[in-house]
């Protein structure tokens, strides 16, 4: 568990699943972000921290292409992103469609990236047990629970089979319980699957429960103001919560992010 005092040197391009090096953003004439580097190697949980309106989402934005920036290199699997997406985004809210049955609801993402709809379905039934959906195909959003749409709304994200996932606060619209439960599911599904994650948080013990490192923004314009390693052993378990290292660890971020 360290937290280094200057930026880590990021590895070449092609040891990376992503790698952001100098990207600029400058939105409505207000510099959003300036001089960014992070990277993120294949299968590995990374976690970014910052205050409100720091550029989090905007770096988002750049890697799914609805943001052009300024100036940059920004490449997943060493290739530039070119004209077509190659990461799969899951937003602040779960954005199931009402009219939509779950499982229509996840192929969603494949169909729109031109998979049929027979081949979609077969594509994600298998995923639809260790997942916690299994039986629920044909039930509405409406029916379920704030747990389950989530679940849905990630099996709709992995099920496009990019390589790296984009988590926006994917949990910060549950009560404090559910959220709970969540975290310790999605580090459970991680161990399973190895999915390299990007994910925006705010909260500092969801960072270090589920992450290999994390990046401390700092405020607008965007920058790493620090990157922080966090090597407790995996799986992780809510036990964690009261090892002395993490609590250290974790006044430690908040330092970071207070100032």
């Amino acid at each position: 568990m360290t937290v280094p005092t200057t930026p880590a040197a990021t590895p070449p391009a092609t040891e990376n699943a992503l790698s952001i090096s100098g990207l600029d953003v400058t939105l409505g004439g207000l510099p959003v972000v300036r001089g960014l580097d992070l990277h993120a190697r294949p299968g590995e949980f990374v976690s970014i921290l910052g205050p409100s309106g720091s550029g989090k989402s905007t770096t988002f934005g750049v890697l799914t292409g609805d943001v052009h920036p300024d100036a940059g290199d920004v490449r997943i699997e060493g290739d530039g992103l070119g004209r077509g997406s190659r990461v799969a985004y899951m937003p602040q809210r779960d954005a199931l469609l009402p009219w939509r049955t779950v499982l229509n609801n996840v192929t969603l993402g494949l169909e729109v990236r031109g998979v049929r709809r027979r081949a979609a379905r077969q594509k994600v039934q298998p995923l639809l047990e260790p997942f916690g959906l299994s039986g629920f195909e044909n039930r509405y959003p409406a029916q379920l629970s704030g747990g389950m749409r989530q679940r849905a709304a990630l099996l709709r994200t992995v099920a496009q089979e990019q390589p790296v996932l984009l988590l926006d606060e994917p949990f910060g619209a549950l009560d404090a319980l559910t959220r709970s439960q969540m975290q310790r599911w999605l580090e459970q599904m991680w161990e399973q699957y190895r999915w390299t994650v990007l994910l925006i948080t705010h909260d500092v013990r969801e960072a270090l429960y589920l992450s290999d490192r994390v990046y401390v923004f700092s405020p607008r314009p965007a920058r790493v103001a620090a990157e922080v390693v966090v090597d407790f052993p995996r799986p992780r378990t809510p036990e964690l919560f009261s090892d002395p290292r993490f609590a250290a660890l974790e006044a430690e971020l908040l330092k970071q992010l207070i100032g």
